[in-house]
């Protein structure tokens, strides 16, 4: 399954049980467990032979290795590190165990594996890590850090791509015993892996800039896999997050106003989820079937308005759930939307829209980016670094959405606009001062830009909803009266 109805129900419950019941101390613990055992059970059925519990595991590993791997230099594994260990350890193998358990009252997807297959197979990988890790220390850290965020960002190219997904599936069938014609991008749907892979970056780059915080194997878990925010974001901050999570034994547990806060941002978001998103989804939003269907220019700019809608009501209605889940357990997370279709400027919808993304890829995209030009020996001009930056960054978070030339084309269409209005900006700051001092010329001027941004981002929305360049060209062209 992933975060519906059903699930958004039992969180809640879990919630006021946690708050409820159990002791101040053991808050964290309780987390910890829970987001272990919650991405498993969360995790969808996949077609091929125990994958939706090996993914779910690949987790665990990465993010037990990139702990390993941030650790300050030098640093002793204390007992609770141990027991935490020990702790998940236990919980994988334990679920295995739901192999005997019946359909209806398992907490996986589907019939896990062997639990002595899991077991030796744990073995295996934990001796392999611990062999690398004695060949580590003599190796540069940043060096190490810099390749494990390749291999990350490499391995999400290969799910994200669906050439190479489906290549890796057709494998994984054939090493399953299972046939290798039906293997499709589908059977590796890796629930959560986008989010968890930027969390990861985002520690193994703070720990080389010397930003992340010490953080014990329990909390750092804690943080890559908090099942709030591990379907759909946000995508918060380690130091943030451990300070939550560090004060969750003074927190008041039944407390009235964060259990009044908690169930208002959830009923908002699953209002904006299930009554508008899915209902616009219903017929009255842009897709590749109704795109060809549809005769009349004006339908199909209501398809793609409705398309618009329907994409903010979705991301913030989860955003929404997951924060006002958060909330419930003691956790703040960071928020992700402002009213961002309301903004009179590109720069200003993207400091609202999706906010947790567009910081993370300020911070690891734009500006290393920007500093390793300023670094070379014969510089490029200004303009030309901004230029740069600015459609790099926007081609990550295209990409992000997934590997296809779509999602490219409406990051560089966005990162080409946030390049225009740095140009616009810089040459008319005077005669913004002026217009402050005419009302009724600014309240015109806000207007406008308001129209301008808006219809820019969503014509911009043709390259996100359709599948193919070819399609998104001809669906353009339309809107303008233009082709067939």
């Amino acid at each position: 399954m992933s975060l519906d109805l059903r699930a958004i129900v039992i969180f809640v419950i879990a919630a006021i049980l946690y708050a409820g019941l159990l002791p101040a101390r053991a808050r964290t613990w309780a987390l910890f467990v829970a987001s272990v055992i919650a991405i498993y059970w969360l995790q969808p059925a996949l077609p091929i032979r125990f994958s939706d519990y090996i993914l779910p595991t690949a987790i665990i590993v990465m993010t037990v290795t990139t702990w390993g791997l941030t650790r300050p230099s030098g640093a002793t594994i204390l007992r609770e590190d141990r027991v935490s260990l020990g702790v998940v350890v236990a919980l994988v193998v334990g679920l295995s165990f739901m192999r005997y358990v019946r359909a209806d009252f398992r907490w996986t997807a589907s019939r896990p594996p062997d639990p002595l297959s899991v077991i030796a197979a744990l073995v295996i990988v934990g001796a392999i890590l611990a062999g690398l890790a004695r060949l580590l220390p003599g190796r540069e850290p940043g060096r190490v850090l810099t390749t494990s965020s390749l291999l990350m960002v490499g391995l999400f190219i290969v799910f994200k791509a669906e050439p190479l997904a489906a290549g890796a599936s057709q494998l994984w069938r054939g090493l399953t015993g299972q046939d290798t014609r039906l293997a499709s991008m589908a059977d590796l749907n890796w629930l959560g892996f986008s989010y968890v892979a930027f969390r990861l970056i985002h520690t193994l780059r703070d720990r080389q800039t010397g930003y992340l915080p010490a953080l014990s194997l329990r909390e750092y878990i804690t943080y890559v896999i908090f099942f709030p925010a591990y379907t759909a974001g946000p995508i918060d901050r380690a130091e943030r997050f451990s300070q939550d999570l560090r004060a969750l034994p003074d927190m008041t547990g039944l407390d009235a106003a964060r259990f009044t806060d908690g169930l208002t941002r959830i009923v908002i978001g699953l209002f904006k989820k299930i009554v508008l998103a899915d209902s616009l989804a219903q017929g009255l939003s842009l897709n590749s079937v109704n795109a060809a269907q549809v005769h009349s220019t004006l339908w199909l700019w209501i398809l793609l308005y409705g398309y618009a809608l329907r994409l903010y009501f979705d991301f913030a209605g989860y955003s929404d759930i997951a924060i006002g889940l958060g909330l419930l357990f003691g956790i703040r997370l960071p928020e992700n939307f402002n009213r961002p279709y309301l903004k009179t400027t590109i720069t200003a919808f993207w400091q609202s829209w999706h906010m947790t993304l567009s910081n993370w890829a300020r911070f690891y995209v734009f500006l290393p980016l920007s500093r390793w030009w300023l670094m070379r020996p014969r510089k490029p001009s200004p303009t030309l670094i901004v230029l740069s930056a600015q459609l790099a960054t926007m081609g990550v978070i295209g990409l992000w959405h997934g590997v296809t030339v779509n999602f490219v084309i409406w990051g560089l269409w966005h990162g080409l606009a946030l390049f225009v209005h740095k140009q616009w900006s810089d040459h008319t700051r005077r005669w913004y001062r002026e217009l402050n001092g005419m009302l009724w010329r600014k309240r015109a001027w806000t207007a406008l830009t308001w129209f301008v941004t808006f219809q820019y981002i969503v014509i911009g929305w043709v390259w996100f909803a359709l599948p193919g360049p070819a399609q998104a060209i001809q669906t353009l062209a339309r809107l303008f009266g233009l082709g067939r």
